[in-house]
């Protein structure tokens, strides 16, 4: 089984885990959060999970292995931070255990992944020197 060619950051597994990250968010714990959370908490969950594909895809168009890195990692402490969000939003009663669970799963899984990817464009930008 081959894998398919990387035509766009869309195709990145980072990419994807992230997008996962940010769905999930915005789907399952945006609703849970009080409305008095707007301004504050909701609004950073939604701004740093954002954050977590937006730097990708900044990272990916620009074709420098090296800046693509900086903005990958930049990625990965978006997903700490919505991490350390959901941790609070937990402490302060505001989402379930199994939801601050869930969110875990999926924010060690895109900081896994991206790890990789650093990992790779590391490699390809000493490979060319």
């Amino acid at each position: 089984m081959s894998e398919s060619p990387i035509k766009t950051f869309e195709d990145l597994e980072c990419w994807k885990a992230c997008r996962d990250v940010r769905t999930f968010v915005y789907r399952e714990i945006i609703p849970q959060l009080p409305k008095q959370e707007a301004y504050r908490l909701s609004d950073q969950l939604i701004r740093c999970s954002r954050s977590t594909t937006a730097n990708i895809a900044e990272g990916y168009g620009r074709f420098h292995y090296l800046d693509n890195a900086k903005f990958c990692s930049n990625s990965r402490g978006s997903c700490w931070e919505v991490l350390d969000h959901l941790i609070t939003a937990f402490d302060e009663k505001m989402i379930s255990e199994n939801l601050l669970n869930q969110g875990r799963i999926l924010v060690n899984a895109a900081i896994k992944l991206t790890n990789g990817y650093i990992t790779y464009l590391q490699r390809a930008a000493r490979s060319q020197t």
